[in-house]
Order: C-alpha cells, then sequence, then structure tokens
C-alpha cells in the first residue's frame, strides 16, 4: 500500500534540525544555506491507525536544515551499502550481509524521533541503524572485515553492531530474537523511571518474515499486561527472505496483530512521515498507556541478503518503478530543489562530497588489523571482581593453534 506525501508550501521558521548521529566529516558549506526556510508536508494520507482515539498530525513543518541533514544521513547511508555490495563480491566481506538501501526513511525517521535515553534493537538489517545511531562508515566497514577498529572490535561482523554508551544493543542474527530482548529493555526503563514521570522508550525493530513468530506475541502479551513503553517496529519491506507477505502472512496488516494492542501504519518511505509519527508513539508508549505496533510501509532494492540475486520471486521492473516513484533519497532532493532550498548543483556537490568520505573510509578502514587471539574468549567469561577471566585452554579448528593461557 503507497503512502504518498504532498508539499503544501514554503513559510519561514527559525526551527532547527535534531542531531542524528552518524558522524561522517562535516559536509562542505552549501551555497545560500538559510535555516530560515522550511516546507510544510501534507501528512494527511500518511497514516492508518488502530484501536487508536488519536493519531500523529495531518501536517508538519521540514526546516531546511532538517531536510540538508535528513539528505546527508541517507545518502551516506546508501554509498555506505553499495560500497558493501561491493567488497563483498570481491570476498573482502565474508559471512552473511544484509542491505539496508531503499529503507534509510526508517533508521534516520526513527532516530530524529527518538533520543539516546531510549533503547534500541533491530534485526540483522543493522548497518545503517548503527550509522544513525552514532557509528562511523569506518568503524562499520571495519566491523565488516573482522578489524579490532571495527564497531565490536572486529567479533560481530554484520550483523552484531552494539552500543551501550549510545543505548543501541545492536542486531540480531536469529529471527525476530530481538523482541524479547526489546522487551525486557521497556521493562528496564520502566522499572528505573520514578513514579509520574516520562519513560524513555524501547523499539525493537523486525521484518514481516519474523512477525508472525511466537516469541513476538509472548513478549507483546507481557507488554500489554505491564504497560512497558515498548515499541514493536515491523520494517514491513514487503519480502521475507525470498516470500511476498501474501504467501506469508494471512494478515498483511501487520500493524493491526497486536489484536487489543494499538497499532498505527505509516509510510516507511518519507523521513518526514516516520520523524512524525514517532514523535506520536514515543509520547502514546512513554507516557505509560503501553505497548504499540508500528508498521513502516517500506521497500529493499537489494535482495533479502548478498547470497539473494533479488529477482526470482519479484521482477526488476517492480525495482524500477518503486525507485522512481517512492526513493526516499530522491523525495528529500526532490523538496530542497523544487522549493529553492537547494540548486541541483549545490545537490550535485553534496553527493560527491560524501562519495569522496566513504571511500576515504573504506581506505582507512582497509589499513586496519585482525583482533589479537586474547581477544577470542575477552567479555564472555568475567570473574568475581568483573575483569575478563580466560579458560585454561582454547582448542582452535587446527590443533597445532590451540591456545593455553597461564
Amino acid at each position: 500500500m503507497r503512502r504518498g506525501l504532498q508539499v503544501l508550501g514554503r513559510k519561514a521558521s527559525r526551527s532547527s534540525g535534531g542531531a542524528l548521529g552518524g558522524k561522517v566529516n562535516a559536509t562542505p558549506p552549501i551555497a545560500a544555506f538559510s535555516s530560515d526556510s522550511s516546507i510544510t508536508v501534507d501528512l494527511s494520507k500518511a497514516f492508518d491507525t488502530h484501536n487508536l482515539d488519536s493519531a500523529p498530525p495531518t501536517s508538519a513543518t521540514a526546516t531546511k536544515e532538517e531536510l540538508v541533514e535528513y539528505l546527508r544521513l541517507m545518502y551516506t547511508m546508501r554509498r555506505m551499502e553499495i560500497t558493501c555490495d561491493t567488497e563483498y563480491k570481491t570476498r573482502t566481506i565474508r559471512g552473511f550481509c544484509h542491505l539496508y538501501d531503499g529503507q534509510e526513511a526508517v533508521a534516520v525517521g526513527v532516530n530524529s524521533a527518538l533520543d539516546l535515553n531510549d533503547s534500541w534493537i533491530t534485526s540483522y538489517r543493522c548497518h545503517c541503524v548503527a550509522l544513525s545511531r552514532g557509528s562511523t562508515v569506518e568503524q562499520i566497514i571495519s566491523e565488516l572485515f573482522g578489524f579490532k577498529e571495527g564497531t565490536v572490535k572486529g567479533k560481530g561482523g554484520s550483523m552484531h553492531f552494539y552500543s551501550k554508551s549510545h543505548n543501541f544493543y545492536g542486531g540480531q542474527g536469529i529471527v525476530g530474537a530481538q523482541v524479547p530482548v526489546g522487551t525486557g529493555l521497556a521493562f528496564a526503563n520502566r522499572y528505573k523511571t520514578p513514579p509520574g514521570e516520562n519513560m524513555p522508550v524501547a523499539i525493537a525493530m523486525y521484518g514481516d518474515g519474523a512477525a508472525n513468530q511466537g516469541q513476538i506475541w509472548e513478549a507483546a502479551n507481557m507488554a500489554a499486561l505491564w504497560k512497558l513503553p515498548m515499541i514493536f517496529c515491523i520494517e514491513n519491506n514487503q519480502y521475507g527472505m525470498g516470500t511476498s507477505i501474501e504467501r506469508s502472512s494471512s494478515n498483511t496488516k501487520y500493524f493491526t496483530m497486536g489484536n487489543r494492542i494499538p497499532g498505527i501504519r505509516m509510510d516507511g518511505m518519507n523521513v518526514v512521515a516516520v520523524r512524525e509519527g514517532m514523535k506520536f508513539v514515543k509520547d502514546f508508549v512513554g507516557s505509560g498507556n503501553g505497548p504499540l505496533f508500528v508498521e513502516m510501509n517500506t521497500y529493499r532494492y537489494h535482495g533479502h541478503s548478498m547470497s539473494d540475486p533479488g529477482t526470482t520471486y519479484r521482477n526488476r521492473d517492480e525495482i524500477v518503478q518503486t525507485r522512481s516513484t517512492r526513493d526516499p533519497i530522491e523525495w528529500v532532493k526532490k523538496n530542497l530543489i523544487e522549493h529553492s532550498l537547494l540548486s541541483p548543483d549545490d545537490v550535485k556537490e553534496m553527493e560527491k562530497h560524501i562519495r569522496k568520505e566513504v571511500q576515504d573510509a573504506l581506505k582507512k578502514a582497509k589499513a586496519g588489523s585482525q583482533p589479537p587471539l586474547e581477544e577470542l574468549f575477552k567479555d564472555i567469561y568475567c570473574d568475581d571482581k568483573g575483569g575478563n577471566q580466560y579458560p585454561p585452554y582454547i582448542r582452535m579448528p587446527d590443533r597445532t593453534k590451540s591456545r593455553t593461557f597461564a
């Protein structure tokens, strides 16, 4: 189901954009930049609700500064994922690799509505969520290479990014396993918040392919009973692995799957819709109303993983049509240009600079090194003082390389 947004007009505003994370080098100055310009976006067709007496606003303002930041971060994500595609094909990245291109507006929109006190956990399609939550391109690519300069010192790989300081609890390799953990994070947020105060929220993001798992309903049931500040967020990219939603789910209105738990479906291809929708959701669950099911109507351009060509269960025309009519990056570029907030040359210069940033990050990442053998059992066992404890002997596949610790 497509949810288009329409720009109503342009007006003066002095509001500024929020911090989005994703630390890359500063974008060069853009001609005629002014944070006093903004557009008003029609959101009247952007949302569907379930069991809710209220809804997100029917319009929203986006400043030039915000739109430029959204474009910067989403385009960085896109270039990073394309780079990962290339490196995987040259075998410098091994193992599983699930790319996010096409879904960038979800990660950026969610992050612009939440803050660092809120807890976030997601699936194995997690590179871009890690970038929005504060990791750098260099750290992410280093992690994919298995190098110690990576986000989790080369021990996580593509599916297991993590940042405790930013309340990002990473990606999960087991389908749907992040949802009960996210519910536990919501429980912790409620437990630690004094009565009467708004609670930090927790969000667990998972795909349509995981949406019918029993563990999700068990977690949702507890979240509803205890009125936890929990967001069950389904990134509906239309295909669970190689199976369309029509073939895999008897109910394709995923935002209604909580039954009595309220739900909302939003245009996951538009960053402003996601931002405003998630602001509403954060306020709802953080105020003690209990959990909420969110469905992001989005699309992935790559296959399920790098081993999936993505064209055996859908045709190329469908992918091309989505790119040409619903691409989240093109929507922002179009509005910046059509409302004279940026010129086409400004956008091209910005894209050129970001491409160079990503290539520079790749070059630095390739200069990294593998973690030492001592890291193999570090942060797994601890002694009674909270320090690292190593087993006396580590058996390696090649017995001659096994290691004995003193």
